[in-house]
């Protein structure tokens, strides 16, 4: 026993070194906006009790004397409490983001930061989204014998269906076998119990929330951005605290593994990133438009490191690549004893109609002008501008596919830009949708006109959306209120001085993966010229 007690006093040092460093963090200066924030994630998760994507029946608030909290003036009180939370947490993620704009912040700050802001809305209700309903009800489904694939959640009759949005309770499953796996996972161990359901599933989220905190500085430094804004961006940003964690959303894994893949491809880590890759798409679709410009990446270092012809490099890197994504695929879905039926349920998402993409917000514009003079239509031109939307989608992504293919840092334009266009052209689109192209954005977009550009879209679509999961499109008051929160977010943050940035020239001399040392050395040869 004693002989094997110094092997244990590294690590159990080690541990003390870590919380006596957090410790030290949270009563310093630095900690201000962590501590705002987490009193907004308070108050978040306490008004959500009453104003959040609550159940329809809710005997834990009854059995506690608190339903009062749902109605009448229980539900102005709760309302009031979480969107004072939301705004607490907005103004810390923007004081923040005077420390990115100066080049002051710290990757540690973020990361100490995340944990103050995340811990609380670990035990609140969703809010924002009643998606997590419908996830246990698919879950649960596949729990039953049945395919998710091929029915929806009503073919189930149990205590989860009557949470479910009635819009999805018909809809099969748009999520690939292994998200459906970890919600069949959460309805084995918990049964139709909502709230341990909710907090389990809410638990399977984090691995995709340490991975994009593990991967987004890496691949910042990579291209020689800076990692502390690469978390404000893309991890404190309010659409993944609050949206993604809060909201309990897929996204957060999909977005995590993408990350993670991306930072081992771009390390030279080709298998395991394709195999991350696959994974992410086996969660949701959309990861799989990173996978092309991965092969770009492979490509060159075939050809850089094994002196392959271009030609070979790549059809080296595809056949490659697309062997382990099937292989990986294949077990995923085996595994769940599934097929590719979540493929055609992707249509699904035309029975939501807001203002979030182009085509449904022209459509909108047109119909609201276009009924002043004649009558118009509004689903037969909602139609026609999602075909012409699927026609821009079709015929961008391809292109950008081939114009970004050079250096690592176009891969990660092109993927933002592939990302960008489908959130913004597809039939229609959700908040947490914008997280896509966002985590990649974030090693790309670090000036002070892009972060405060950032600043005030994310502010929109969090204040735009309300609390139980329906949105304020409609409503003028609402819109208004959200455009001025946006302002004020974004001139906040356009004001902010920025320290000067290296000569560019300088800096693109150097290899990418320099990282902090090459953003140091053009300061100093700046400064010496």
């Amino acid at each position: 026993m004693t002989s094997s007690s110094p092997a244990l006093l590294p690590k159990k040092s080690a541990i003390a070194q870590h919380i006596s460093r957090f410790g030290a963090f949270a009563v310093s200066p630095d900690a201000k906006p962590a501590r705002l924030g987490a009193l907004g994630a308070v108050l978040i998760a306490a008004g959500g009790l009453g104003a959040g994507s609550t159940r329809l029946h809710d005997p834990l608030l009854e059995s506690l004397h608190l339903s009062w909290l749902r109605f009448g003036h229980g539900l102005v009180l709760s309302s009031a409490l979480l969107w004072v939370g939301v705004a607490l947490m907005l103004l810390a993620w923007l004081r923040l983001g005077r420390s990115v704009v100066d080049r002051t912040a710290t990757e540690y700050t973020m990361n100490a930061t995340t944990g103050f802001w995340l811990a609380p809305l670990l035990l609140s209700v969703p809010v924002f989204s009643r998606d997590t309903y419908s996830y246990l009800a698919q879950g649960a489904l596949l729990r039953d014998g049945f395919d998710p694939y091929v029915v929806g959640p009503i073919d189930n009759p149990n205590s989860l269906l009557e949470n479910v949005s009635p819009i999805w309770t018909t809809t099969t499953a748009p999520y690939g076998p292994a998200f459906i796996l970890v919600a069949k996972f959460v309805t084995l161990v918990v049964g139709e119990d909502v709230v341990a359901g909710t907090m389990l599933l809410r638990l399977c989220m984090l691995p995709g929330l340490a991975l994009l905190i593990w991967a987004a500085p890496r691949v910042a430094r990579h291209i020689g951005a800076n990692g502390a804004a690469a978390l404000w961006i893309c991890v404190l940003n309010p659409l993944v605290i609050i949206h993604l964690m809060g909201g309990v959303h897929n996204e957060m894994l999909m977005v995590g593994l993408m990350m993670a893949a991306i930072a081992l491809t771009f390390n030279g880590h080709h298998f395991w990133g394709v195999s991350l890759i696959a994974v992410a798409v086996a969660v949701k679709a959309t990861a799989g438009l990173a996978l092309p410009f991965m092969v770009w990446v492979w490509t060159r270092d075939l050809r850089h490191r094994r002196g392959y012809g271009s030609v070979k490099a790549f059809s080296v890197a595809t056949a490659a690549s697309a062997l382990i994504f099937v292989a990986v695929f294949a077990v995923l879905s085996l595994a769940a004893g599934v097929g590719l039926g979540w493929l055609t349920a992707l249509a699904g998402s035309v029975k939501i109609i807001n203002w979030l993409t182009l085509p449904t917000a022209a459509a909108n514009l047109i119909n609201v002008i276009g009924s002043l003079f004649v009558p118009v239509n509004f689903y037969a031109v909602l139609d026609v501008t999602r075909i012409m939307g699927i026609a821009v989608i079709a015929i961008s992504l391809p292109l950008l596919w081939w114009r970004f293919r050079h250096t690592d840092r176009e891969a990660l334009v092109g993927i933002a830009l592939v990302m960008g266009v489908v959130v913004l052209f597809v039939p229609a689109a959700l908040p947490w949708y914008y997280t896509w192209p966002l985590a990649v954005i974030a090693a790309l977009a670090q000036s002070r006109q892009s972060i405060a550009i950032i600043a005030g879209l994310s502010t929109w679509i969090t204040v735009i959306w309300k609390p139980d999961g329906a949105h304020g499109m409609y409503s003028w008051p609402h819109v208004l209120l959200a455009t001025a929160c946006a302002a004020g977010a974004w001139y906040s943050l356009y004001r902010t001085p920025e320290v000067n940035k290296p000569d560019r020239g300088a800096v693109n001399k150097l290899r990418p993966r320099c990282g902090q040392q090459a953003i140091a050395w053009a300061r100093r040869t700046t400064s010496r010229a």
